[in-house]
């Protein structure tokens, strides 16, 4: 078997050492004698990434397996949607990067994220990349795994509960029903190149279940466009504002109504966008009560 690039940089050809038999041998099979084998020089130390999803936001919805890397975290690159509560279960003398991923505000560019993933890993730290949801799920998790494995630097990835299905539950709203919906969509409002590209003739079909993740700042034109391709204007949607949290708001309407009663409510991100008749289902599967926030219906 060749050595390796390691133990080749640390041989020292046609040196004898008598008394010492190597366990190299020839190109016939034959032990090769009086040949040290070659010193292998010192290892650089590889660190790993680890792309953990935080869920929607309550710390209890955390998997087992993200809470324990988070536990025993060195250094931890997290989101503007990881939630103070899950922040706080970082070690005190870990290190905190904090790399935004508000809308279109960031506070670093995904370019720059990836760059500072493999620089970290590189210099041999335990790297938890924290995200909130899933990090498979419009998180942008397979885009810095991309960069992570072109780059040679090795990662797991951690799935948490995505929004879609955190928001849903806790606004007892079943994202599919036998009755309702056969299919769910999941879209987002907030492209890579900006605007808002979706196919529309799709989204419109009925019988189906569309969330739309950072959608709020698109939601009056996602709602003319389904309309204008042939989905009902009375058809019920629900914005689910900082899902799963104690300031959770549930805003009711439909897409006629739903953008003017959230601008006069001030909805801010994170919010969630469900649209389709399980959403008719909320006032009798309701089940959450935030404490700090009143829940709306209207």
């Amino acid at each position: 078997m060749p050595s390796t690039p390691e133990a080749r940089a640390g041989s020292a050809p046609g040196r004898k050492h008598p008394g010492r038999t190597s366990s190299r041998r020839s190109a016939s099979g034959a032990p090769v004698a009086g040949k040290r084998p070659p010193a292998r020089g010192p290892r650089s130390k590889q660190g790993k990434v680890y792309i953990v999803g935080a869920g929607p936001g309550d710390p209890e919805l955390l998997t087992l397996r993200a809470l324990r890397l988070i536990k025993e975290a060195q250094t931890v690159v997290y989101d503007f949607l990881v939630g103070e509560d899950i922040l706080a279960l970082i070690p005190a003398d870990a290190q905190r990067i904090y790399a935004g991923k508000k809308s279109f505000d960031h506070s670093l560019p995904q370019h720059e994220i990836n760059e500072l993933l493999v620089g970290l890993a590189r210099s041999g730290k335990k790297v938890l990349r924290l995200k909130g949801g899933d990090p498979f799920v419009f998180g942008r998790g397979g885009e810095e795994t991309q960069f992570l494995a072109a780059h040679g630097v090795p990662f797991e990835v951690v799935p948490g509960v995505t929004s879609a299905s955190g928001a849903a539950c806790y606004a007892g709203i079943p994202l599919t029903h036998r009755d309702y919906a056969q299919a769910c969509v999941l879209v987002t409002g907030h492209p890579k190149k900006g605007g808002c590209e979706l196919d529309w003739s799709t989204l419109a079909r009925p019988a189906q279940t569309v969330v739309v993740y950072m959608g709020l700042g698109q939601i009056r034109r996602i709602c003319a466009g389904l309309i204008e391709h042939g989905r009902a204007a009375d058809i019920p949607v629900a914005v689910v504002e900082h899902a799963t949290t104690d300031a959770q708001r549930v805003i009711l309407g439909t897409l006629r109504t739903i953008a003017g009663k959230c601008a006069r409510r001030k909805v801010r991100t994170p919010s969630i966008i469900i649209i389709g008749e399980v959403v008719g289902l909320h006032g009798k599967l309701s089940w959450f009560v935030p404490k700090k926030a009143a829940r709306r219906k209207d």
